[in-house]
């Protein structure tokens, strides 16, 4: 669909525009009452999120680059059909191939709230088949009001069951790195990926002074960032979520990184939500699973 299809059939006046940043780089455009808000078709990555009167609340790279086929540094990326590598493929793309092809837009609408409601299919291919056999649906939907609201909805439409492994890589702007503790996830057990994947479990609040990389299992709680610096906290509420990640590459990583340079990881934290390791999502012939994740500011 063209620029203009796109925004004949689902531009909203005073809500939402689809606009062209980069060669083949189309964004939704959200701007209501409550926030504002970019949502690129190519991953429906939501890159950006603010509410109106606060800081940006989703972190995107000042370096992003927004090309057909690369992942963008920051912003919303979805984990899916696999989190990590491929369990049997190490040539697969690690988390999957969800956030690098083409999504299509489904519906939008403007809600009796002032919320924008956005839904995005992924658009299958001979290359998206030949790394995911399995019969299936996967669509996004995005509500922008005055919290973010992701739902990322699976549904396997084939007869036999298959294994999904997903996380919504969400990256948070904070004021620093120093200044920000993450809580909810106290007494819960963790996989150490910068320790061989060695398990361990948070005895308290998660301060952040090294590279971070752990995935917490069995766990549904809400995750509240604490911002000193900003005086807020951004609440994480999932549903169907069994696995938070966190993660923070540090300098030496961030360094090697193209698209992040060698201080803004202390401008970040991914808290992710997801069902990964031990974790996964068994799904059954027509069944549907759904991924929900809420994000909020409250004061500090």
């Amino acid at each position: 669909m063209t620029l203009t299809e796109l925004n004949q059939r689902f531009a909203i006046d005073n809500h939402l525009q689809f606009k062209e940043i980069a060669a083949g780089m189309i964004i939704a455009e959200v701007a209501n009452h409550h926030a504002l808000a970019n949502i690129a078709l190519q991953g429906a990555h939501v890159a950006t999120f603010q509410p109106r009167g606060e800081e940006p609340v989703i972190w995107l790279s000042p370096q992003a680059k927004f090309a057909p086929g690369k992942s963008i540094r920051g912003g919303v990326p979805i984990c899916w059909p696999w989190f990590g590598p491929h369990k049997t493929d190490g040539k697969l793309p690690g988390h999957g191939y969800a956030r690098t092809v083409p999504w299509e837009v489904l519906e939008t609408k403007a809600l009796s709230d002032g919320s924008t409601f956005l839904r995005f299919g992924l658009i299958e291919s001979d290359a998206t088949r030949a790394q995911w056999p399995h019969p299936s649906t996967v669509q996004l939907e995005v509500t922008v009001g005055k919290s973010l609201r992701v739902d990322l909805i699976t549904t396997n439409t084939g007869k036999a069951a298959f294994e999904l492994g997903e996380a919504l890589h969400t990256y948070f702007q904070i004021s620093d790195v120093a200044k920000m503790t993450i809580r909810g996830l106290e007494n819960c057990e963790y996989l150490d990926k910068v320790k061989d994947f060695a398990r361990f479990t948070q005895n308290d609040g998660i301060v952040i002074e090294s590279e971070v990389d752990r995935v917490y299992v069995n766990t549904t709680a809400d995750c509240v960032i604490e911002d000193k610096g900003l005086k807020r906290a951004i609440r994480i509420a999932k549903q169907g979520s069994k696995s938070t990640v966190v993660w923070n590459p540090w300098t030496e990583k961030a360094e090697k990184m193209g698209d992040f340079g060698p201080q803004l990881h202390r401008d970040m934290v991914c808290v992710e939500s997801g069902n990964a390791l031990e974790n996964v999502v068994t799904l059954a012939p027509g069944e549907t699973h759904k991924l929900v994740a809420i994000y909020s500011v409250e004061k500090l």
